[in-house]
């Protein structure tokens, strides 16, 4: 039995603007937004650079994830991208 994977990810823009988001694809989702097919916030933003993502088999928790890192404040978004990206590099390669 194929296990489920699901991820929360957050890209941002060379300028600073970060996006929050969840997927089943990463390499899938993270391609999307490196090529403006994701039409949006992440487009109108260029948010190209995958800097943060971590991976669950529970989509409930997934979104859940997703939901409580969209209500923090700046601040602590990107203490938690910094812990574990703190030159904000781009993550894409690592995960294809």
């Amino acid at each position: 039995m194929q296990k489920h994977r699901y991820f929360v990810y957050i890209m941002a823009s060379t300028t600073g603007v970060i996006y929050i988001g969840v997927t089943n694809s990463l390499v899938h989702r993270v391609y999307e937004h490196k090529h403006g097919l994701a039409k949006g916030f992440t487009k109108k933003y260029k948010c190209t650079k995958l800097v943060y993502y971590e991976e669950t088999n529970d989509i409930g928790a997934a979104i859940d994830r997703e939901k409580e890192l969209k209500k923090w404040r700046r601040s602590k978004k990107t203490k938690l991208i910094t812990e574990l990206n703190p030159k904000w590099l781009d993550l894409a390669e690592e995960i294809e």
